[in-house]
């Protein structure tokens, strides 16, 4: 079965990149079509990779600043011609479902319906866009919705990454999918004993992730909290923490093991699909204290592996804090509940699926 695989853009790690690194290893002669590809800033792993990018990866700027050219990738994808093979894989945020699979099985491992296009007035919000920009970019959403809906008629089957995504693709692309968790390497996180008394945030510090509100809630409360990543909205975040947060910058994978480990509570206050980060201080067997929306509701049982807050306010935040402190976790129970979202069961669920699929298309 020759099988290619197709990634949106290739310049930052995030959730996206961790399935397309997975997907690799399950189909390690696959080559990668994608737009751009910025070597100095991917894992030096994927230098052993077949990457094949477009005419777009050579525009000025766009590796440090893909998003202006967002207009150009519907362009790059619509034209890529994957008939020679028999199976590809889409693993998609934005636009790479568009490819044209002529014969080939065409599955789609959706991580969301393309932001930018269907959620745009959040997007814009988060990006700071002005007003006469928003209303600049109107004609362009609307054409950019007409895309999206024609592209889905060349996938053959979809794949939801959380129940949440799976319902926004009904309701906007008006397909049915199946929805396989994405994998965490569950593996690198073991629980460490008595925790020490700091919560923890981990991520890209960028503006949708609310960090801000773990800073104010924890200001508030005088609790110590400890910030790992790095972001372009480190320095409004720094402005409003008190003395008791500390940022640690990028964090090597084996000091996030130990943070997660150590940590009274991983806090979560971001809205995500899905949310990797929450699972892996699970699998360290520590509790998280996260919105109760998105991906989480898959991932975290309310009480049990962690707890939720119902709104993205400081108030909501610290009443969480407060309800999280009164209760007692069993740390062994949590990690057990962490592997069901292991790697080794995203493989064998996804290679299931995708066999089931070809040999029934060779069938017919």
């Amino acid at each position: 079965m020759k099988v290619a695989l197709v990634h949106d853009w290739l310049n930052q790690m995030g959730g996206a990149e961790d399935v397309l690194i997975e997907l690799k290893r399950m189909y390690p002669d696959s080559p990668i079509y994608t737009s751009i590809y910025d070597r100095e800033h991917m894992p030096p792993e994927m230098r052993f990779w077949d990457i094949r990018t477009s005419w777009i990866d050579r525009l000025p700027l766009i590796h440090s600043q893909h998003r202006p050219y967002l207009p150009l990738y519907p362009l790059v994808f619509e034209h890529l011609n994957l008939s020679q093979y028999d199976v590809v894989v889409s693993n998609k945020s934005g636009f790479c479902h568009g490819i044209q699979p002529g014969s080939a099985l065409h599955v789609c491992y959706c991580l969301t319906p393309s932001r930018f296009v269907w959620n745009f007035d959040s997007y814009a919000a988060a990006e700071g866009l002005s007003p006469s920009v928003r209303l600049m970019l109107r004609p362009l959403l609307a054409a950019l919705k007409r895309w999206e809906l024609d592209a889905t008629r060349r996938v053959d089957d979809f794949i939801a990454i959380s129940t949440v995504v799976q319902k926004r693709i009904r309701r906007l692309y008006g397909r049915d999918s199946v929805v396989i968790f994405p994998p965490v390497d569950t593996a690198r996180f073991q629980p460490a004993g008595d925790p020490d008394d700091y919560y923890l945030c981990l991520g890209r510090l960028i503006p949708y992730k609310r960090t801000d509100l773990a800073i104010l809630a924890c200001n508030a409360m005088g609790r110590r909290l400890k910030i790992a990543g790095a972001g372009r909205d480190r320095a409004n975040l720094e402005r409003i923490a008190g003395p008791r947060v500390e940022f640690l910058g990028r964090v090597p994978d084996a000091e996030v093991s130990e943070l997660m480990a150590r940590c009274r509570g991983f806090i979560f206050p971001g809205r995500e699909d899905f949310g990797i980060s929450p699972v892996q201080a699970m699998a360290a067997g520590r509790p998280v204290i996260a919105l109760g929306g998105g991906g989480t509701l898959d991932t975290i049982i309310d009480g049990k592996t962690g707890v939720f807050f119902d709104e993205q306010t400081p108030a909501s935040l610290v009443e969480a804090i407060q309800r999280f402190e009164k209760l007692s976790f069993d740390s062994a129970a949590i990690r057990r509940h962490a592997q069901r979202f292991d790697s080794r069961v995203f493989e064998q669920k996804f290679k299931a699926y995708v066999d089931e699929r070809f040999a029934r298309r060779r069938g017919e």
